[in-house]
Formats: C-alpha cells, sequence, structure tokens
C-alpha cells in the first residue's frame, strides 16, 4: 500500500511540531493558516490517524505523531541533501549520517572513528543517538536513523545483521581490591564481594542472566543501577565491583581502576551493525560504515 503525500505536508507537519504553534508555522512556511490547516489535515488522511492535538493554547503531538516526527525530519534532511547534491550545489552544510549506537560504543569507540571519517569528509554531519540495546533496535526499525550498532537483532527477519566483533563481559574492580591480583576471574569468586549490576531490564542483563542460568550459575547482586558508567562510578569509589562488557571499561590504562577476564563460563555479547533488510544507504553513511568496519575489525585483531 502507497501513502500520497507532498513535501510540502511533510514540512507543514515538521515546523508546525517545531513550533508548536500553527501561527508561527505559517509565517515561517510564508503561507496562511487555512493553508497549513489543509496540509495538515492531508497528511493525517494519508497516514489515517491524528498526528497533532490541539488546544486554544498550545500544539502537541499525538502518539502517532511523535513516531513519525524522527521519520519526517530524516526524510526531509536527506532529500535536502540530495537535491543540493544533485545541483552541484553547496549549502555549507554537507551531508548527514544518523546512526542508534549503544552507549558504550559511543563514548569508548565511534569518536575516534569518526574524527578519522572527519578528516576526509569534513562536510558530513552525524546524528548519533545513544540508545539501550531495546530502543536503538527500534529506531532502526521505524527508520528512525540509517543504521545500528546493537548486539541485538541477529533474530529479527526484518532486519540484517553484520557481526563486528565479540564483547566478553569483564570484572571491574578497584586496584587494591583482592581480586585485583588475580589474572582471570572465576564467576564463583565473585560470590563474597559486593556486586553492582545494571538494573534486570537491560538488554545486557537480560543476556547475563540467561547465559549464566545455563551454567546453574546465579550471583547475588547488592547494588542495581541503570546506566554502566554508574557502576563504574561506584567501584572507583570503593564501593563494590562489577560485571560489565569489556567495552563499557575505560579503554586505556586507568590510574584507579583494572579489568580481569572472567571464565568458567566465559560470556560476551555480539556487536554487529544492524540494517533494515533491503534499505539503501545515503553513500555518506555507506563509506562511513566501510571504515567503521575496518577499523572495528583491526581492533578486534
Amino acid at each position: 500500500m502507497s501513502i500520497n503525500c507532498e513535501i510540502l505536508d511533510l514540512r507543514a507537519f515538521l515546523t508546525v511540531s517545531e513550533t508548536r504553534s500553527f501561527h508561527r508555522a505559517a509565517e515561517a512556511l510564508h503561507i496562511s493558516q487555512p493553508a497549513l490547516s489543509r496540509r495538515i489535515q492531508k497528511l493525517e488522511e494519508a497516514v489515517g490517524a491524528p498526528l497533532l492535538e490541539r488546544t486554544t493554547r498550545s500544539v502537541s503531538l499525538t502518539a502517532v505523531g511523535q513516531n513519525l516526527l524522527p521519520l519526517v525530519r530524516r526524510m526531509l534532511e536527506e532529500f535536502d541533501g540530495s537535491l543540493f547534491a544533485a545541483r552541484g550545489i553547496d549549502d555549507g552544510r554537507g551531508s548527514q549520517v544518523t546512526i542508534a549506537c549503544l552507549p558504550t560504543a559511543a563514548f569508548y569507540f565511534l569518536p575516534s572513528v569518526i574524527a578519522r571519517f572527519h578528516e576526509e569528509h569534513p562536510k558530513v554531519r552525524f546524528r548519533i543517538l545513544d540508545l539501550p540495546a531495546t530502543d536503538g533496535l527500534q529506531a532502526v526499525e521505524r527508520g528512525e536513523v540509517e543504521f545500528g550498532i546493537n548486539f541485538m537483532g541477529a533474530s529479527d527477519p526484518e532486519l540484517n545483521f553484520d557481526v563486528l566483533v565479540e564483547d566478553p563481559f569483564v570484572l571491574a574492580c578497584r586496584r587494591d581490591h583482592p581480586l585485583a591480583r588475580k589474572r582471570k576471574v572465576s564467576w564463583n569468586d565473585l560470590a563474597s564481594h559486593r556486586l553492582i549490576t545494571v538494573h534486570r531490564t537491560s538488554g545486557n542483563r537480560i543476556l547475563l542472566d540467561g547465559a549464566l542460568a545455563r551454567e546453574n550459575l546465579k550471583l547475588s547482586w547488592f547494588y542495581e543501577v541503570t546506566h554502566l558508567s554508574t557502576s563504574l562510578g561506584m567501584v572507583e569509589a570503593g564501593v563494590g565491583i562489577s560485571v560489565l562488557p569489556r567495552m563499557a571499561t575505560p579503554q586505556q590504562e586507568h590510574p584507579i581502576l583494572v579489568t580481569r577476564p572472567l571464565e568458567h563460563p566465559v560470556v560476551s555479547r555480539t556487536i554487529g551493525i544492524v540494517r533494515r533488510r533491503n534499505a539503501v544507504l545515503s553513500a555518506a553513511a555507506e563509506e562511513f560504515l566501510q571504515m567503521l568496519k575496518t577499523t572495528w575489525q583491526g581492533v578486534a585483531k
């Protein structure tokens, strides 16, 4: 089924969403308010659901409108960039690459690759959604981003999952902690220490609990946090020790923290590139993706 709408309908929706006002949106688009209202109505009819809720004082997005907004924004940005490129016009902005990335990868790994890419393509802009695994996967599925960096999505028939690297779970502790003297640590070694973990609903926690359950292992967590970075801060303060993916730990030597491999069993998450099946990437995104793969695979060796 095809949905018929015009670029101006999409621009009208985006402008009203950003200004939260039909009056200001009409001024920005240089059209009358009745014409603007007709544009919105036409788009709503095409979508088959209300996109905006209007009161005498404000305009807000419906649930459908909230889901549609990021997709419309990306569509218009890509359209404008492609149009300028086709006409041979440099608008001073360049094209844009939009990615949904695990926060750990976004913090420790992605910046170095973007810096290299920027040297060759200084006008390409990046929009990075550093999201938890489930949210990042949904952003890919909705078309909100061109691709994602995730450890989820391999079993989804609507997505392609290209493996990049294995990311094992490790122990993080202070240098003066007794377990820091060991070269490798078993899960049983953790039993007598105060453990810090992320919340049970997080993708990392679900993966870890499942892997340990298959080995008839269960750890007693003393502290539970929402973000992996919080657990590292607590470890550094001497509150306890933490089990987390190696990618979430400092990549260079740290003055206070050390990591140790965990074995019996080794538990890891498979990091990969997630894309919508049959989706075509922009030229900039395709080139960046190839650099990302080459760099990451080089680090993994």
